[in-house]
């Protein structure tokens, strides 16, 4: 009888890693296609007869349609089975990718994208809780740090593979690519998941209530100002190392493999100590992100710490993406979609606003000046962040203070 059980346990367990696997699998596809267009965008901009300034905008619509309408999508889906709306989102991800392909004119492309970008913001607002439920048990961190590895791994394989698809057969081909890779996602999806009645999912009245959580609403702040300060260094990394390290643009596509590559790393990190540290570790991977912008520029100037830095940089920033992306889970158990729904459009304000500096900075101030203008940024999310912590150090994860407890004895 116990081997017996022993075996359907192992095969549940089993199943169950599948499904979690298929899920960082659909979160590898839909983060390659988001920053896809940043090594495609020379192609799109001369087939269109266009500059990349103007052609970048599609990279900035992306971020405020998904900011603007994760929290609404997902209310309008908050009773829908997530099974079937997993699949709803992959039929909308696939036609809209098909549009993109096809795309006549620099609109249609845009209205492509748009399409991309609703299946989107619905996507990240579910998929962290649905690894959760489909995790064997007692494995959540290491769940979540899976998916982490698939979006690592979009930055690692899914941009240079798609630019070098877009050298070989055209732009074209690399979003039909991605629509095709969603197909044999989606038929994954309908194969392996169980139905998934929606679940702790919230609905319109659960806004306010969450509104009212300090801790939370201290997490969403650290999270628009963290991601603004990587992404206004971030953003131009490629113009950064061809312009101010004096590298060629094959080096440009290195780094982005190595701070990809670096990601993993940083989830491999987060599944193992982010338990064991719940308020120290966030804050480290802060202090780390701080010193690495703050010596950018400096470091640009020698090949050996460039790689180090962007290393270090990687694993900081993945870090902190999971390391934010876990408290809001803990903080909203009971309306943890529509939590993560904000976290998701907070997260693309972010990245938006991060774009929106960082070409502020290079105009008035020259492209040398944007790893120091995300230092600033980062020591505010940093300070921030110790004080949240110390403030709702028990919310947080913390051991009570022994002090008060001895004050009121």
């Amino acid at each position: 009888m116990n081997i017996a059980a022993s075996n359907v346990n192992e095969v549940s367990r089993q199943t169950a890693w599948i499904r979690v696997i298929i899920l960082s699998f659909a979160a590898f596809v839909f983060n390659t296609t988001e920053f896809v267009p940043v090594a495609l965008l020379s192609d799109i901009s001369e087939s269109f007869g266009m500059i990349p300034a103007q052609t970048g905008l599609m990279i900035t619509i992306y971020a405020w349609v998904v900011a603007l309408m994760s929290l609404p999508l997902m209310i309008m889906t908050s009773k829908v089975e997530r099974r079937k709306l997993l699949i709803i989102l992959f039929i909308l991800f696939i036609l809209s990718h098909i549009l993109s392909g096809v795309a006549w004119d620099f609109k249609s492309l845009i209205a492509g994208r748009i399409g991309v970008a609703f299946s989107h913001a619905v996507f990240w607002s579910i998929t962290a809780s649905l690894a959760i439920r489909v995790a064997p048990a007692g494995k959540r961190a290491q769940a979540l740090g899976l998916l982490a590895t698939g979006t690592a791994l979009a930055t690692v394989l899914g941009l240079p593979i798609g630019r070098v698809v877009g050298q070989w057969l055209g732009w074209r081909a690399t979003f039909m690519g991605i629509g095709i890779l969603a197909l044999i996602t989606m038929f994954a999806l309908m194969r392996y998941l169980p139905l998934l009645p929606s679940e702790h999912s919230g609905s319109l009245k659960s806004v306010p209530m969450l509104l009212k959580r300090g801790p939370l609403m201290g997490i969403f702040l650290l999270t628009v100002i963290a991601v603004t300060a990587h992404f206004t260094a971030y953003s131009y990394i490629e113009p950064f190392v061809v312009d101010i390290a004096n590298l060629d643009q094959n080096f440009a596509t290195l780094v982005l493999l190595v701070f990809g590559g670096a990601g993993i790393i940083g989830s491999v990190l987060f599944s193992r100590y982010s338990t064991k540290m719940p308020t120290s570790f966030l804050f480290s991977a802060l202090i780390l992100l701080t010193v690495c912008l703050s010596l950018l520029m400096i470091s640009s100037q020698n090949l050996t710490a460039f790689i180090v830095l962007i290393i270090f940089w990687g694993i900081g920033f993945m870090c902190i993406g999971l390391g934010m992306q876990v408290k809001v889970i803990d903080l909203a158990p009971d309306a943890t979609d529509i939590a993560m729904s904000i976290y998701s459009g907070i997260f693309n304000i972010g990245i938006g606003a991060g774009a929106l500096i960082g070409n502020q900075v290079i105009l008035h101030a020259g492209m040398t000046n944007i790893g120091y203008a995300g230092t600033i940024l980062s020591i505010i999310a940093a300070v921030w962040c110790g004080f949240i912590f110390n403030r709702y150090r028990v919310a947080m994860g913390g051991e009570p203070r022994q002090k008060n407890q001895l004050h009121q004895h």
